[in-house]
């Protein structure tokens, strides 16, 4: 089965990406800040990660800040050295993207960054259902030898998204994966493939962990006072196990 789909886990953190190990996922995305929707993780989290992923590869986000993704020079040039660094620990892949103001593909910012990841494989994250025009930012992607792009079909979930997503992958006819992500789990996954003939999915598999601390003062919050900081989220691996389950007996 898994020589027929691919599973990737997006990852909060190295405990996240030895339960993906566990469930048998084929790589992770390892990523930081994921309620602005994953920013770059640290050195040491890459490193630890990295030693203890054995069966699994490693793909790690590339991406400085939450918000758009309209950047400066500045935050290109502290990309790249995040892509050397990820080189030098000896990760698998990087996830980028960049956009123009006009929501179409900065390819000038694109090309530099892929010239730093020659070598490694590279997805284009869901900066992709930002674009103003996904048919030509498809093309352009596999122009700029873009290895796969994670969408969710422009959507807010890949469920919804199936439309475009079906689409897409009849554009891409094996030039560039298309990679369905967001709101991916056990009780869609399978729909999701039958109607868009999509092969590789993109999930986290959460579960809610609550906090072992036994005193938490509730006047005070370290972020969003609407967020729940008593309770940690972390990737399951009965859940990864599940999921990739639900395509088990089905045969490209």
């Amino acid at each position: 089965m898994k020589k027929e789909f691919q599973f990737e886990i997006c990852t909060n953190g190295v405990e996240s990406c030895i339960a993906a190990q566990e469930g048998g996922a084929n790589r992770v995305e390892l990523c930081a800040g994921i309620p602005e929707g994953g920013t770059t993780p640290s050195y040491g989290e890459i490193k630890v990660a990295r030693r203890l992923l054995t069966t699994t590869r490693m793909h790690v986000i590339i991406r400085p800040r939450g918000g758009d993704f309209l950047y400066t020079p500045l935050e290109v040039e502290r990309m790249e050295e995040d892509i050397n660094m990820c080189r030098e620990l000896g990760v698998d892949g990087v996830v980028i993207g960049c956009l123009k103001t006009d929501g179409a593909i900065d390819m000038e910012q694109c090309h530099r960054l892929v010239d730093a990841a020659k070598g490694m494989s590279i997805t284009f994250h869901r900066a992709f259902d930002r674009c103003n025009n996904p048919y030509k930012a498809l093309d352009q992607l596999i122009e700029l030898g873009i290895d796969r792009v994670l969408t969710s079909g422009q959507q807010p979930t890949a469920e919804q998204g199936i439309p475009l997503l079906k689409e897409l992958q009849e554009q891409a006819n094996g030039k560039i994966t298309i990679l369905a992500g967001c709101g991916v789990n056990e009780n869609n996954i399978r729909k999701i493939q039958e109607q868009s003939g999509v092969s590789e999915f993109h999930f986290s598999a959460r579960t809610q962990v609550k906090s072992r601390m036994e005193y938490i003062n509730s006047d005070v919050y370290m972020g969003d006072s609407r967020a729940d900081e008593s309770t940690l989220m972390y990737t399951s691996a009965e859940r990864v196990r599940a999921t990739i389950h639900q395509l088990g007996n089905i045969i490209l």
